[in-house]
């Protein structure tokens, strides 16, 4: 019989041993590494986005700059204010995502939800901004130089805010899973850091296009 305890005691005090400190440092340097290793990958992913729009801005550049007649036949300019409104809107949503980060940070889930999903629906008025104005101009891709350039720019960039969106919900519902963010935050500070990207794209081509005719 006190063999029989000895034993449970024995087993007992095994069981309730922590890991040394060494390979508890030893697995938190692992996961490190390996959130380190992908940031880096995708911060490369963001690199060769911003190759892509550059090559697309510097043919904006040139052709604008060549081509004679550059506007569409009874196309005297774009209107402003409504994009102007957009660039407001979306680049606050850079400021209110930051905020939401910050939340999670400091382990409040229900202050990162909020500010997130903030972030979602002024990223979802955005493109519901350019879409109305898509409706409202005069010309379309067809219409000569200018209006593919300005199809292709815009569209090409409302789909990484669409994709951004869609991010966005993933990090929003992973939220409601238990211990998701216990590990780790690198699926939302990609995602925020893609959302900073579209926003600094979305400056120069606001600049380039609407303020630059």
């Amino acid at each position: 019989m006190q063999e029989q305890s000895a034993i449970t005691s024995t087993n007992s005090a095994i069981a309730s041993q922590e890991l040394p400190p060494s390979s508890r440092a030893i697995a938190t340097e692992h996961e490190h590494d390996e959130a380190g290793n992908s940031m880096f990958g995708f911060i490369v992913f963001l690199l060769s986005e911003s190759i892509i729009f550059l090559s697309f801005f510097a043919g904006y550049i040139l052709y604008k700059t060549t081509t004679p007649n550059w506007l569409p036949a009874g196309v005297e300019g774009l209107e402003i204010k409504e994009p102007a409104i957009n660039t407001v809107v979306l680049v606050s949503s850079s400021f209110v995502i930051y905020i939401a980060e910050r939340f999670l940070h400091n382990k409040s889930l229900w202050g990162f939800r909020f500010f997130w999903l903030l972030t979602m629906a002024m990223g979802s008025y955005f493109l519901y901004g350019q879409a109305v104005e898509w409706r409202s101009l005069a010309f379309g891709f067809t219409s000569g130089v200018f209006g593919g350039t300005f199809y292709l720019l815009t569209g090409f960039h409302g789909l990484h805010v669409f994709t951004g969106i869609l991010l966005q919900t993933i990090m929003l519902i992973r939220s409601f899973l238990p211990n998701n963010y216990e590990g780790g935050q690198f699926g939302v500070e990609a995602t925020s850091l893609f959302w900073h990207f579209v926003d600094v794209i979305w400056i120069i081509l606001f600049i380039l296009i609407y303020v630059w005719q």
